[in-house]
């Protein structure tokens, strides 16, 4: 699913995943530093990084949808508050290292022949002690088709999280079904990864 896919999907006036923040990241922003720089890759329409910006952190999405982040510059400005943000493929990107105090990916389903890199990367975009949030589907949701990839290679287990982020010290990884209703296309009981995940050095 390339940038075509996705500037279809975000092109409209509508928000394809709703404008309020996942609630696992909601739940678990405990575990950010308060003010600190955050890194959102694959941020889509900015729900989560102007929440953040909300909250009092300084916020960066990174998205290869031009469409969608010209929704997230425009949903901070409607909120009163000011994110950056970075047009760039993630499989592709310059990742900056040893810059940020925490990552949230957040449904950021890669193709598995980019995911072990980029995961590694993003944990590397951490300073020393900086925390990692990431929330995906997992292979099962093929059972419950509400919402997230279709093709079990793009979702991802237990076992390949903690091989992506096995140089982490985890703080937490759950299994879980639970309901995920952000906007048009998370519409339902879902099977999701919870990973939080902090740099040791």
């Amino acid at each position: 699913m390339g940038p075509g896919f996705w500037d279809e999907r975000y092109g409209g006036e509508e928000f394809a995943y709703g404008t309020a923040p996942n609630d696992f990241l909601a739940a678990n922003v405990g575990y950010l530093p308060a003010g600190g720089r955050i890194l959102l890759p694959g941020d889509g329409e900015g729900r989560n990084s102007v929440w953040l910006a909300e909250q009092g952190f300084h916020a960066t999405a990174v998205d290869f949808s031009a469409a969608g982040l010209d929704k997230a510059r425009a949903l901070a400005a409607e909120r009163g508050v000011t994110i950056d943000t970075v047009h760039a493929d993630l499989a592709e990107w310059a990742w900056p290292e040893g810059e940020y105090d925490g990552v949230v990916a957040i449904f950021c389903h890669l193709p598995p022949e980019h995911r072990f890199r980029i995961h590694r990367a993003m944990l590397a975009a951490l300073r020393p002690g900086g925390r990692l949030l990431l929330e995906a589907y997992r292979p099962e949701q093929l059972d419950y088709r509400t919402g997230g990839p279709p093709v079990a290679e793009m979702l991802y287990g237990r076992e390949a999280i903690e091989a992506d982020f096995a140089a982490a010290r985890i703080l937490g990884l759950t299994e879980a079904v639970r309901p995920v209703h952000e906007g048009r296309y998370h519409h339902g009981e879902g099977a999701v990864i919870q990973l939080v995940a902090e740099r040791t050095g």
